[in-house]
């Protein structure tokens, strides 16, 4: 068998979230019949990341892949802690930026009645590390290429503009019709304000999609292609 694969969310007390991020990890292991995959988290609920890198077989290694949109502090700092002590097991980068996930996003408006070229708030979970804004900024430039149209970034939480402060601000730039592009995996809490944010369209979460299972895949065999020759 190839190396285990760990699937590492945020977590969620939302009881939908937590099915829907199950539902990835369920689909992620059908496609690797050969491999055992794991899921963790790294915050709210466990099993966490740490303990599920610890508990893997000695010189066996291993593959952890964030179910995270960007590269924040969860990544480069929670799982590349989790994965320090553990030389053969390796941490991919998070999901984002990806085309795929651009895609995604795309359909999300189009099927929610947004039409070409209307102003668009990609609003993504929020972070205060830079890095993980640099991610959603790269993707919603990536977006507005494609759109045809103004697409602003807002939070559901931490950095400013809030999702409904962008919402705002759009409206008064454009006079007409705003969507609001969800850039979240799950239903939960962050969704529900999405909602309450006053964009005429509001977009769902990008989970369940068969693109996100795709993305992982990529990331854990480019890992093992990657990996030296003491590691998984």
């Amino acid at each position: 068998m190839s190396a285990p694969l760990i699937v590492c969310a945020h977590g969620t007390r939302d009881p939908a979230g937590r099915g829907t991020i199950a539902a990835v990890v369920a689909a992620v292991a059908a496609r690797l019949p050969d491999v055992a995959v794991l899921e963790a988290y790294v915050d709210v609920h466990g099993p966490d990341v740490v303990e599920v890198v610890d508990g893997l077989p000695a010189g066996e290694g291993g593959v952890v892949v964030p179910l995270l949109l960007a590269g924040g502090y969860h990544v480069h700092v929670d799982i590349a802690q989790a994965v320090a002590r553990r030389p053969d097991v390796v941490a991919t980068p998070a999901l984002g930026p990806d085309d795929r996930l651009v895609d995604i996003v795309l359909d999300r408006l189009r099927s929610s009645g947004a039409t070409a070229g209307m102003p668009v708030v990609l609003v993504p979970a929020g972070s205060s590390d830079a890095r993980a804004q640099a991610d959603s900024a790269a993707v919603a430039e990536a977006l507005a290429r494609r759109w045809g149209g103004p697409v602003t970034l807002g939070f559901a939480a931490g950095p400013q503009p809030s999702a409904a402060d962008a919402v705002v601000l759009a409206r008064e730039s454009s006079g007409g019709r705003v969507a609001l592009a969800s850039y979240l995996l799950a239903p939960g809490f962050f969704q529900r304000k999405l909602v309450d944010a006053g964009a005429d369209v509001v977009t769902g979460p990008l989970a369940p999609d068969d693109r996100l299972v795709d993305i992982v895949l990529d990331r854990y065999r480019s890992a093992l292609s990657s990996a030296p020759a003491e590691g998984p």
